[in-house]
């Protein structure tokens, strides 16, 4: 058989495959989980607030799962893991809202809480979910424009961003065959912004609007197609796609 006859047998295509979202109940999960249903997946999502679980599900196809977990528990996602069995491509996307407070303004434990969802959740979703992902499946983690060029209060962000960039690479050699790789989204209009005053946030986004080579902020939907890529494409693994509009550039 030849190489072009093998690659011919590879569906690049999600269709008939199953995708666990974490974090899948808004924004870009949501997005994701939509996006990988509308390509003939069975999506199953995950997130900490029975309302948003049960909102997300009224906007996904009939049979899609949803589970209410905390995603910064490790017994939780242990159990969820437990409970799924087999599937196809794990995505997180799990995030408290942003954090951009000046390193004197920032507890220890608002520190803590920070990473312990947003990085130590996604390592133990790949501890206690890679047993049960299927031959040819992947995981695909989110990390951010401010592990590249950060702002002044983003220390926080900047950091985490940068650990799960490290993390994707080491597990990409550690977990093969499977494939582990990353979305880098720069700014995206979803609810994790709301914490930051309206005024406030409004005046980010016109500015940086104004900036982007693109000149517009991404919606949810833009960014979630980096997410199908990853998961459909069948020889990256530890890579990192940037999807910013030209942030890092200008």
């Amino acid at each position: 058989m030849t190489a072009a006859t093998k690659f011919k047998g590879r569906q690049m295509t999600l269709s008939g495959k199953r995708v666990v979202v974490l974090g899948g109940s808004s924004g870009i999960g949501l997005a994701v989980a939509r996006s990988a249903a509308e390509d003939g997946a069975s999506v199953v999502i995950a997130s900490s607030q029975q309302g948003r679980v049960a909102e997300a599900l009224s906007m996904l196809p009939k049979g899609a799962e949803g589970h209410v977990v905390d995603l910064a528990v490790g017994e939780a996602i242990e159990a969820l893991f437990e409970t799924l069995g087999a599937f196809d491509h794990l995505v997180f996307t799990a995030g408290e809202a942003l954090a951009l407070s000046g390193l004197a303004n920032v507890s220890m434990e608002q520190a803590r809480r920070f990473f312990q969802l947003r990085y130590w959740g996604a390592y133990m979703a790949a501890k206690f979910g890679c047993a049960g992902i299927r031959s040819g499946g992947s995981i695909v983690f989110t990390s951010g424009t401010a592990g590249r060029r950060p702002h002044a209060g983003w220390a926080l962000g900047a950091s985490v961003c940068s650990a799960m960039e490290g993390l994707t690479r080491a597990l990409a050699v550690e977990l093969t065959p499977i494939r582990v790789n990353i979305v880098c989204p720069g700014v995206v209009k979803t609810p994790l912004w709301l914490a930051i005053p309206q005024a406030r946030r409004d005046a980010f986004f016109d500015q940086l609007e104004t900036n982007l080579l693109v000149d517009h902020i991404a919606e949810p939907e833009e960014i979630a197609q980096s997410y199908l890529y990853l998961m459909r494409q069948t020889y990256g693994t530890g890579q990192v796609v940037v999807v910013d509009g030209g942030s890092v550039l200008v």
